[in-house]
């Protein structure tokens, strides 16, 4: 994150004890530890929400795509049934009119 090498860190660790003195040094020190700890931490959560909506975004797009191919698969279904079925309802009004043609009349009696 920070390019800071060692000699960069004794200079600022001299100053702070030039600055600060050394009986209130490792007080600020550690608070300045807790601050980074918390930092990381904080930084560590935000980074793990950007990733949960992330993939939560590639969840909701996947869901989109089986559900586009659902509704496809749904729909040529469809279609087949209702293709077979007027072929079917066609075949049966076929058998019913040759089966009316083929049975002879009887004559009516009459009284």
């Amino acid at each position: 994150m920070f390019d800071i090498g060692f000699s960069e860190l004794m200079v600022i660790g001299l100053v702070a004890l030039i600055v600060i003195g050394p009986e209130r040094l490792p007080r600020v020190a550690r608070t300045l530890g807790h601050l980074a700890g918390r930092l990381q931490r904080y930084v560590a959560d935000i980074k793990a929400d950007i990733n949960r909506e992330v993939e939560l975004d590639e969840l909701r797009k996947i869901q989109d795509s089986v559900q586009q191919a659902a509704t496809g698969i749904e729909s040529s279904v469809q279609g087949e049934l209702s293709k077979t079925e007027s072929e079917l309802n066609a075949a049966a009004a076929s058998v019913t009119a040759t089966a009316a043609s083929e049975t002879p009349q009887l004559p009516e009696k009459s009284a």
